[in-house]
């Protein structure tokens, strides 16, 4: 029997009461709906029920410290645990080891299903960000559930940054009521855009590199290469180019692009986003996954990056002619 949405955001709710210890998970090289979504969730989890202890596992990002900062947590934190983890597709970019050494598991997430896991998985691909959907379930079931003004900033960044701002298409109705929700709560959320589009000087100088040397072809395919050498002349590393991977959509001209970064063993990180060519089903064909316009995906080599490159000239050139 297939569930519908409130009895699964209804079965989550019974678990997360049953369980008095609850770690939360999130993908890897996270970004502002990762973090957002989970120590939001883990916000209103602990504003709702005080008793519960409430942990969150996975690695910090630099530029994103003003969001949550990370403790180190061990094996034995998960026993008689709910583990809950957002914003995940695929179960090898979860970040944390331990993922599955609880008690019991939750998927929370808005992508399209790659990988199966958890006991319950809930998942709306209309949803802007999975801290959309995390809003929601608090006000599906506000008579139980508070929110408080921490979790409310967490959830408010996390929309803001996969929505760029409300600007991609994945903004819709209920993502700005949503947001206004959010607006109701005490904190200063000029604060939180500015965080979070603020750059030093030397991702500055990324940024005008990008726009400057980025490549586009004939058919609208925009790409850039960052190697290690470059990237470490600026005193900057991988994490810094999620800065700049959205820089290239507003050259006139460009359809899709991929900004390619090479990793310290020779491989390519790759950071792949559209402005109506499908690409998703591209990056699954290359150790990656994502949403159909904004995607990531790893490359062995130059040899692949160019593979790539050539698939995105055939969609397109196949978008173009829809």
């Amino acid at each position: 029997m297939t569930l519908t949405e409130k009895q699964l955001m209804e079965q989550i709710l019974e678990k997360i009461k049953q369980w008095d210890n609850i770690i939360i998970h999130r993908h890897v090289s996270p970004d502002p709906d990762a973090i957002g979504s989970q120590v939001g969730l883990g916000e209103l989890i602990k504003a709702s029920f005080p008793e519960k202890t409430v942990k969150y596992a996975g690695e910090g990002s630099e530029s994103l410290n003003f969001l949550h900062t990370y403790e180190p947590i061990t094996i034995s934190d998960y026993e008689d645990a709910l583990v809950i983890v957002t914003d995940t597709a695929n179960i090898a970019r979860i970040d944390g080891e331990y993922y599955n050494e609880g008690a019991d598991l939750i998927k929370i997430d808005h992508h399209p299903k790659d990988d199966s896991y958890g006991s319950i998985e809930w998942i709306r691909t209309s949803a802007s960000s999975v801290s959309e959907m995390i809003t929601d379930f608090w006000q599906t079931f506000k008579d139980e559930l508070t929110l408080n003004n921490e979790g409310a900033r967490l959830l408010y960044a996390g929309i803001v940054g996969d929505t760029g701002r409300f600007q991609y298409n994945n903004t819709t109705p209920q993502t700005m009521r949503i947001a206004a929700d959010l607006l109701s709560f005490d904190f200063d959320h000029t604060v939180v855009l500015r965080k979070l589009y603020e750059m030093p000087p030397a991702v500055a100088r990324l940024q005008g590199y990008t726009l400057e040397h980025t490549k586009v072809s004939p058919e609208g395919v925009g790409h850039l290469i960052l190697s290690q050498e470059f990237l470490h002349s600026l005193g900057l590393e991988d994490e810094h180019t999620n800065a700049v991977v959205s820089t290239p959509g507003p050259i006139s001209g460009v359809k899709c692009w991929g900004i390619f970064v090479e990793q310290p063993d020779g491989t390519y990180r790759c950071r792949l986003r559209s402005h109506g060519p499908i690409i998703n089903t591209i990056a699954k064909e290359h150790n990656g996954g994502g949403h159909p316009l904004a995607s990531g995906a790893n490359a062995e080599n130059l040899e692949e990056v160019q593979e790539i490159l050539n698939k995105f000239r055939k969609v397109a050139v196949e978008w173009d002619q829809a």
